[in-house]
């Protein structure tokens, strides 16, 4: 199951599993954004290509007009896809 919130700082909240069935419900609320924002992955189980793959569009269309994506609260597993992908040097990760 995924689910994504979004906090009252405009910060979207990514939990349990991001796979290819849930990517496109992912990608319709990435598609919505149109600022700088942090997505938080504390809560987030797994991520597959297909997800992966919806963050890289949206840092993409972003980074077009000088805004980003910040993730934040990585686990351990998560980061290390991301290290793997390259992507901790196309997204900032804290």
């Amino acid at each position: 199951m995924f689910d994504v919130s979004r906090g009252e700082s405009g910060s979207l909240f990514f939990t349990g599993r991001l796979d290819a069935s849930q990517a496109d419900r992912a990608r319709a609320v990435l598609d919505a954004i149109s600022e700088s924002c942090t997505i938080d992955f504390a809560a987030l189980d797994y991520i597959s290509s297909a997800g992966l793959g919806a963050l890289l569009a949206t840092q993409k269309r972003l980074s077009d007009t000088g805004r980003t994506l910040t993730l934040v609260h990585l686990n351990k597993h998560i980061r290390e896809i991301f290290r793997i992908a390259g992507f901790d040097i196309i997204f900032p990760i804290e």
